[in-house]
C-alpha cells in the first residue's frame, strides 16, 4: 500500500456577493480564466467560479462550445452545417421578439414596432444630389 498524506478536509465556504463580483470582473477582463481564479483564491468547486460567471458577469457563459474553439480548421460543410445551426437559433429569437412584441402591444396598449413611411425624408435627398 501506498503512503497516504492526510488531506486536509474540504469544507464549503460562503463568499460574498463584493467577492464574486470582483472574482467576476476579472475573469471578464481577461486578466484571469476562471481555473486561474479558482486557484488563486483557494475556490474549492470545480464549476463555482463558472456559475458565478453565469450568474453575475455580462457575457454569455452558457456556451462553452464557443470559449474552446477547436485548433482545427473547419471544413466548408462543417461551417455550413454551423451557419445553418446560428441562422435557425436567430429566426427562433427573432420569432420569440416578435411574439414578445405583439403580447406587450395586446396588453399594454402601446406600439413599440417602428412605423415606416412611404414618404422620403430630407436627409436622404440631401445624400443623392
Amino acid at each position: 500500500m501506498k503512503d497516504n498524506p492526510i488531506k486536509p478536509k474540504r469544507t464549503q465556504r460562503d463568499y460574498n456577493l463584493g467577492f464574486k463580483l470582483a472574482v467576476v470582473s476579472q475573469v471578464e477582463k481577461g486578466e484571469l480564466t476562471y481555473k486561474q481564479a479558482q486557484k488563486r483564491y483557494g475556490i474549492q468547486g470545480r464549476s463555482t467560479v463558472l456559475v458565478w460567471l453565469r450568474k453575475h458577469g455580462t457575457l454569455d457563459w452558457s456556451k462553452p462550445a464557443l470559449l474552446m474553439k477547436s485548433k482545427t480548421k473547419e471544413t466548408p460543410a462543417q461551417k455550413i452545417k454551423r451557419l445553418e445551426r446560428e441562422l435557425e437559433d436567430e429566426k427562433l429569437k427573432n420569432q420569440i421578439l416578435n411574439t414578445m412584441i405583439d403580447i406587450s402591444e395586446s396588453q399594454y396598449g402601446t406600439s413599440i414596432r417602428k412605423k415606416y413611411s412611404s414618404q422620403r425624408s430630407n436627409a436622404s435627398d440631401k445624400n443623392e444630389r
